[in-house]
């Protein structure tokens, strides 16, 4: 069965993985050896639905839980995982919740570096192993790449080289982006460089993805490469 999400249409489907004590369950499955990945959603109430449960397991078990969040909507993210049962001020206090603004991450000095942040990503990954996390799960909400700042034209192109890097972490990372607000040129080339999507809800194995070098090679033989966001 296909679902339509807007964004993209992928095919319905289920990823199986041993039970064990420590498995990663995320949007009705459990993570497998990949762990980059797209999340479509295209309502707050839909995003909560999902991500919360995820967010929650993370923080009972002691992991780590690093959040990218629109600024403007840092006090809603975190009365949201308050209403969830997350205690937030004594997470944060206790160093497991580090939650960061778009300007201290993706638009530090009032532009996007594609280097830099996938510096920053690797950074919160290693040093989450260095402080005795067993994991890092990372939540980072892409609303970012729809201002006019400078290097937001790189979005593609890092989502596709954080694939040469995630691999030798077992750290979820999940890009949230909302459908009604990126073009359906840009979101196919977002959903392509994710192995895993989430639509309708759903985890599921992404059969458009590419990896990252036949990726990158597509997109510099392209025209000169501009990106319709609205």
């Amino acid at each position: 069965m296909q679902i339509r999400a807007g964004c993209a249409v992928i095919n319905q489907g289920t990823l199986y993985m041993k039970p064990n004590e420590h498995a990663v369950h995320f949007a009705g499955t459990t993570l497998g050896n990949q762990r980059h990945i797209c999340a479509l959603f295209y309502t707050g109430e839909q995003e909560h639905r999902v991500l919360l449960p995820f967010i929650k397991e993370g923080l009972e078990r002691g992991e780590k839980a690093f959040h990218i969040v629109d600024p403007d909507l840092r006090d809603q993210h975190l009365a949201s995982l308050q209403a969830a049962g997350i205690d937030t001020l004594a997470e944060e206090c206790d160093g497991h919740l580090d939650v960061h603004s778009w300007q201290d991450t993706y638009l530090r000095e009032g532009h996007f570096d594609k280097n830099r942040m996938i510096a920053v990503i690797e950074e919160a990954l290693q040093s989450g192993h260095n402080d005795g996390y067993r994991q890092t799960r990372v939540v980072a909400h892409m609303g970012w790449a729809l201002s006019n700042m400078p290097g937001v034209n790189d979005l593609i192109e890092y989502e596709a080289r954080l694939n040469h890097v995630l691999p030798r972490y077992r750290d979820p990372v999940v890009c949230v982006y909302d459908c009604t607000k990126f073009g359906s040129g840009v979101a196919m080339d977002i959903v392509r460089t994710h192995p895993l999507v989430i639509v309708g809800g759903l985890l599921q194995e992404n059969p458009f993805f590419v990896p990252p070098d036949q990726f990158l090679r597509e997109v510099r033989a392209r025209r000169p490469y501009r990106r319709n966001v609205a």
